[in-house]
């Protein structure tokens, strides 16, 4: 309906809908939102079941939403696998001191290859969510995309455990065949709500902010580290 949006549309989605204040982002925000989605506006996220009366619970969002889950859960399964590929090949003090430079034109060659062609820096899974959170939003969403991917690669260096964990992981053989460690809902360092609390907005349960900045190459290092 808002797609269409015309005064027959306008009619039956006021009939429909119990807050007549919702009708002006029906057809404008969501309208502009998927007008060249052709279908699949909503997504599910199964939770489990219920501590008590183990009733299944789950999340349904709509996709390509500012808060979209699985675009959050793919940035850093691309931070992961873009960080172990530079430490494959480059110093671990360069990694630090370079950062997630390359971020962007990973992101970029990656959205314009074939699911299984090889030479790619992704996991052919990783590939596939990459091209398909991307597939019908605008074109500052490659930008947006890359930036989550050079915080959460920050984040990683930032963390000496989790840096270390990876470089383990390069020496061992057939790490391409392995899953990235994400989680939906893995807590990011120094932050106090996982990314599914993020994900839920207003619904999510309200914990207080970190006290101090959470953990990041700029906080922890300042960015100065060739200097010192």
């Amino acid at each position: 309906m808002g797609k269409k949006g015309d005064r027959a549309a306008h009619s039956r989605a006021s009939a429909f809908l119990l807050q007549p204040t919702l009708l002006p982002k029906l057809f404008n925000t969501f309208a502009q939102r998927y007008a060249e989605r052709p279908g699949g506006y909503t997504r599910i996220h199964k939770l489990g079941n219920r501590p008590g009366d183990n009733a299944p619970r789950a999340i349904l969002e709509l996709v390509d939403n500012p808060r979209d889950l699985r675009f959050e859960i793919t940035s850093r399964a691309i931070g992961w696998e873009v960080l172990k590929h530079k430490l494959k090949s480059q110093n671990l003090l360069n990694i630090i001191n370079d950062g997630a430079q390359g971020a962007q034109e990973v992101v970029d060659a990656e959205r314009n290859m074939k699911f299984d062609e090889a030479g790619g820096v992704l996991r052919a899974k990783t590939r596939w969510n990459l091209q398909k959170v991307l597939r019908y939003r605008n074109q500052s969403a490659s930008a947006e995309l890359s930036e989550k991917v050079g915080d959460y690669v920050d984040h990683l260096l930032a963390t000496p455990l989790a840096t270390r964990s990876l470089h383990e992981e390069t020496k061992e053989k057939n790490t391409n065949d392995r899953p990235p460690r994400t989680k939906a809902g893995q807590i990011l360092p120094g932050e106090t709500r996982p990314a599914l609390s993020l994900a839920r907005g207003a619904l999510g349960h309200r914990r207080p902010p970190p006290k101090g900045p959470i953990l990041s190459m700029k906080t922890v290092f300042g960015r100065k580290y060739k200097e010192t």
